[in-house]
């Protein structure tokens, strides 16, 4: 397959460019920053281009057979609000429809356990634990909107665009190891309701996407990419019962199971967190 990967010079998209090549496929990389080192292997191009720059993401974009979708500003705070929302938004409205112009029908991008509003919100809301796909939105600030707007954007290229399979893939803090992922909680003084001791390992992250261009569903789904365990040793229900007396438990926290459910994902992608790794 001949995969374009926006945002390829970030840390997912070089781990996906990585692992598309060591499978086997040719990779289009764009992003408007060029890669700090050149892939020594593979059939690999690059297109220094901005998200905004809608025709030049059509042309980057021919010949592909898929699309994945990661260039975006990764959290709020880095930019006024209008800018992260406007980014991601338009970003995400121009990869699908530069993807729909050129035939592209597998097509998967980059969302965040942030869609629902979680880890920037003032009071993150929660129904019930574990968090699944079908949870409401509570998003209130303009990196959660975005990211559920980028979904809602996903529905509507699939109902106008019948043999399309997009996913779109909620990550959370997505790092080479749980170990960093500690390291992070430990350091920057969060509350647990705003990370819920939550991480993704990069390798799996890459692993996802990449299964999802050959999933058999035609639409759009969203998919929680999650590591299966918290960053902590104190078992999930207690840290629940701790932390969120109110918040009722209606599946499996036993153990440290995470607080997050990815089992559509293992279910309809045939993806196990933890099973790919990066040479």
């Amino acid at each position: 397959m001949r995969i374009a990967v926006t945002g390829a010079s970030g840390a997912i998209g070089r781990a996906i460019v990585e692992m598309a090549l060591d499978q086997g496929h040719s990779v289009v990389g764009i992003d408007r920053v060029a890669p700090a080192t050149a892939s020594a292997t593979g059939d690999i191009s690059f297109v220094q281009a901005d998200m905004s720059e809608y025709d030049r993401l059509v042309e980057a974009f021919a010949g592909c057979d898929g699309l994945i979708h990661m260039a975006a500003i990764p959290s709020p705070g880095r930019h006024p609000d209008h800018i992260v929302h406007n980014n991601n938004v338009v970003g995400s409205y121009n990869a699908l429809r530069a993807a729909a112009e050129n035939g592209i029908m597998q097509i998967c991008q980059a969302s965040s356990v942030n869609a629902i509003g979680h880890a920037f919100s003032r009071h993150p809301r929660y129904d019930n634990f574990p968090l699944d796909e079908s949870h409401a939105n509570y998003s209130e600030e303009p990196y959660s909107l975005s990211k559920w707007i980028c979904e809602e954007q996903g529905e509507s290229f699939a109902r106008r665009y019948e043999d399309m399979t997009i996913a779109s893939m909620r990550f959370h803090l997505v790092v080479p190891e749980r170990a960093d992922a500690i390291n992070i909680y430990s350091r920057n003084g969060q509350s647990p309701e705003h990370h819920l001791w939550a991480w993704t390992g990069r390798a799996s992250a890459a692993d996802a996407c990449l299964k999802s261009l050959e999933a058999a569903f035609t639409g759009h789904e969203a998919f929680y990419i999650v590591g299966p365990d918290t960053t902590e040793t104190t078992p999930s229900q207690t840290l629940a019962v701790q932390h969120f007396p109110k918040v009722p438990i209606t599946g499996d926290l036993s153990g440290n199971r995470s607080f997050f459910s990815s089992a559509k994902a293992e279910r309809m992608l045939g993806w196990r967190h933890g099973e790919a790794k990066l040479t």
